[in-house]
């Protein structure tokens, strides 16, 4: 049975004052020097989830207590892929690393992860419990190392195939956690959320990715509206440059949209977690959109009482939704 909207603010308000009163890390140890119990490894996930996205983090309370644990650990998987990638010497160490974060996947699908890794033993818990399907981790394999090798997009097909592999798989991970109904049609709505979110990503993090000798703002379009690359690492938020943004936000909205008719297929509280999530993001596009798509020196991101407020929001969305 759904908690009423005031509850549900109420939960994640608590959540919210607990997170800003913390001022220390926690100290996760394993049970020995060199074994992790499932029920420290899942505490250590959770600190992962908790440290990396407050948003993911925050979206994550609002599920059960063993569905929260679960989509932890899986956010903490994909996470140590991720920094496998971003925390390399050189593209030799990346591969390297990436290849000992895979060899980790396989063994905790194989039911025997590794006694010393944390995120191997989360998972394993969670695959225990849960049909996560290893080819999602697949297509997230394919987008981190697509990462090692990609400076910029050439198209928006390949931006879509990029977002699906380090995004939209995400939601096939998710979705099986979550328990929903609607079959193939629910999983491509979580896909498609997916890849709205890492499209929105794409547009807030310009600036940064620069910076990081990377653009994935498709070339083709960049040529289209007459924007250069040299130009924006010069800060110039050009005419062409906030049509091409817009041009790629109403791509954005549009996956959202494909996104929404999945959720209320979803159990539980999950409907209201990832229509919470959706809202977030959705409303960093609306500050790009105030910021006049200044994402070259500014940064769009919203304040812990500004995630609060879409919370009743996406409960009254999926319960009107579902009704």
């Amino acid at each position: 049975m759904l908690r009423p909207v005031s509850h549900v603010a109420a939960c994640y308000l608590a959540v919210v004052i607990r997170e800003r009163a913390s001022v220390a890390e926690p100290r996760i140890r394993p049970t020995d020097a060199n074994v992790w119990g499932p029920e420290a490894a899942l505490a250590y996930a959770a600190d992962v989830t908790r440290r990396h996205s407050k948003t993911f983090y925050l979206g994550s309370r609002l599920f059960g207590r063993r569905k929260r644990k679960a989509v932890q650990a899986i956010y903490a998987a994909c996470r140590m892929g991720d920094d496998a990638v971003d925390e390399a010497r050189d593209t030799t160490d990346a591969f390297h690393r990436l290849n000992a974060w895979w060899d980790g996947i396989e063994r905790a699908y194989a039911g025997t992860p590794k006694p010393a890794a944390p995120s191997e033993v989360a998972l394993d818990w969670v695959l225990q419990r849960y049909d996560v399907p290893l080819s999602a981790f697949e297509e997230l394999r394919l987008g981190f190392e697509s990462d090692l090798t990609l400076r910029c997009i050439a198209t928006t097909d390949e931006l879509m195939l990029y977002s699906r592999r380090v995004a939209g798989v995400v939601g096939l991970m998710i979705t099986p956690v979550a328990g929903y109904d609607g079959g193939e049609e629910t999983l491509d709505a979580a896909v498609a959320m997916g890849e709205a979110m890492q499209v929105t990503n794409i547009l807030r993090d310009v600036g940064e990715d620069l910076c990081r000798d990377r653009c994935y703002l498709p070339a083709d379009r960049m040529a289209v509206h007459g924007v250069r690359e040299e130009d924006l690492r010069m800060g110039i938020v050009s005419e062409g440059y906030v049509s091409l943004l817009e041009e790629f936000a109403d791509l954005a909205e549009a996956r959202y949209r494909d996104g929404w008719r999945g959720i209320p297929k979803l159990h539980g509280m999950a409907g209201i977690a990832v229509g919470a999530a959706s809202l977030n993001y959705e409303a960093i596009l609306h500050k790009l959109r105030q910021n006049r798509y200044d994402n070259l020196s500014l940064r769009a991101f919203l304040r812990p009482h500004e995630r609060l407020a879409l919370i009743p929001r996406a409960a009254m969305a999926v319960w009107s939704a579902g009704a």
